[in-house]
């Protein structure tokens, strides 16, 4: 088993976002490299910098690494007063690249963290070095068109309209999703491999949902019109830079065979993917693997 990190109780805020103090953790080799080059990793929904547990300590042994908790999640505020978006937090993303790292940066990103990986990615040109995605949420515009079907489409815009309206159902499915036992059995489900289902885990996912504003964060999330960005065709056809498509191949949620078909017909021509033994957090399933394949795939470019 990879060594872990148990990230410091001690918040580092030593960067703002729309004058929000944003959770930052940053990790440095002993002797420092010889590319100017840095590593940046996007947690998905629900989690934290607390996720790169195994990931941090092994890819800063050899290139600065940094994590950040996205606005709304982790030890980040859940301000009442944002919009939460896509965009939101693809736009934070490339400001933290811009305004902290600012040099050549490879952006490793899981499940929501990946759209804003890529979508910041696409817009950084020069700065970005590099994209990693480890089944990353997201839609291709193909995926986006409505139902032909006049009855299925009315049934989707009544169960979308009535999810927005009731606040009971969303508040009682909120609370329901952030029980203990609840996020243990969910992700139980996700991981193929089950051993990092530890307590470390699901209280580095409950603590945040307790906090003030967790709840405004997890509604538009889960909105039935969600937060949906650019498609990632469109965000492919603007990436400048090589892509690494690392697969938890037993993912239930991302890793559909519609979904791979359609990665294989727009991915750009610089990409490599590696499907490995995983479920929808390769990073923390099997952390030795993606660590070594991240590392190689850096060093090769």
């Amino acid at each position: 088993m990879e060594k872990s990190v148990q990230i410091s109780k001690e918040v580092n805020y030593s960067w703002n976002f729309l004058s929000y103090p944003i959770h930052t953790v940053t990790a440095k080799p002993k002797e420092e490299s010889s590319r100017n080059c840095a590593i940046l990793l996007i947690h998905g929904f629900g989690a934290s910098t607390d996720h790169w547990r195994f990931n941090i300590p092994v890819l800063s042994e050899k290139y600065e690494v940094h994590a950040i908790d996205l606005l709304g999640f982790g030890k980040s505020p859940k301000p009442s007063d944002v919009q939460y978006s896509s965009h939101l937090w693809k736009d934070q993303v490339a400001s933290y690249v811009k305004e902290v790292i600012k040099k050549p940066t490879f952006i490793v990103g899981n499940s929501l963290g990946g759209y804003a990986s890529l979508a910041a990615s696409a817009e950084l040109e020069e700065l970005s070095a590099g994209v990693i995605l480890l089944n990353a949420a997201g839609s291709f515009t193909e995926e986006e068109v409505p139902p032909k079907n006049r009855l299925e489409s009315s049934i989707r815009t009544l169960v979308g309209t009535f999810f927005r309206g009731n606040f009971f159902l969303q508040r009682g499915t909120f609370d329901f999703m952030r029980r203990r036992g609840t996020i243990q059995n969910t992700l139980k489900k996700v991981y193929v491999n089950k051993t990092n289902v530890d307590d470390y885990l699901i209280d580095s996912i409950l603590r945040p949902s307790l906090d003030p504003g967790a709840f405004n964060v997890f509604k538009t999330v889960w909105n039935p019109s969600g937060v949906k960005g650019e498609p990632f065709d469109k965000l492919f056809n603007k990436l400048k830079s090589p892509l690494l498509l690392l697969w938890g191949g037993s993912d239930p949620w991302m890793n559909t065979k519609r979904k791979r078909l359609l990665y294989e017909k727009f991915a750009p021509n610089n990409t490599k993917e590696i499907i490995l033994d995983a479920g929808h957090c390769p990073h923390d399933e099997v952390p030795e693997l993606v660590n070594k394949h991240i590392l190689e795939w850096i060093d090769s470019l």
